[in-house]
């Protein structure tokens, strides 16, 4: 390999253990909150996004319809998101935060928001646009890629 070249197949493995201490990292502080990971992202999604249909939440967390489900009534059944039949179509359940919901996820974003921080504090804010830029560009090639096959 030359000097100042990089193979893609080798940014991967850097890319993937990366992302696996960052998770580690994050899951760590997220587990103190008493959230698990699935559950501290429905909670942000509903936070940053508003009431939202379950089948929406799914596909913005990562989880298949049935975990979906699971996660939803396991969070309801904390008392920490609503489910009411939306108006509009009696078949689609709108789940939003409760009072006691809102507050646990913005502390655990609060928190979560300042261990992200710590991790990217050695990148200037021009690295940190440029490695945004560059993994959504590499995320939407190979979504396009999972789409042509």
């Amino acid at each position: 390999m030359a000097q100042g070249i990089q193979e893609p197949e080798h940014v991967w493995l850097v890319m993937m253990k990366a992302m696996r201490a960052l998770t580690r990292y994050a899951a760590a502080g997220i587990e103190e909150t008493g959230l698990g990971l699935s559950d501290f992202g429905v909670l942000e999604a509903l936070l940053h996004k508003g009431p939202l249909p379950v089948n929406t939440i799914g596909p913005i967390v990562d989880l298949t319809p049935g975990s979906i489900s699971i996660a939803v009534d396991r969070l309801f059944e904390k008392g920490l998101v609503t489910r009411v039949e939306s108006s509009e179509d009696r078949r689609v359940r709108i789940v939003a935060l409760t009072p006691r919901g809102k507050d646990l996820i913005v502390s655990a974003f609060r928190k979560h928001s300042g261990q992200m921080k710590r991790v990217f504090s050695e990148l200037s804010p021009e690295e940190l646009r440029a490695l945004e830029k560059a993994l959504k560009k590499a995320g939407k090639g190979a979504a396009a890629l999972m789409e042509q096959s």
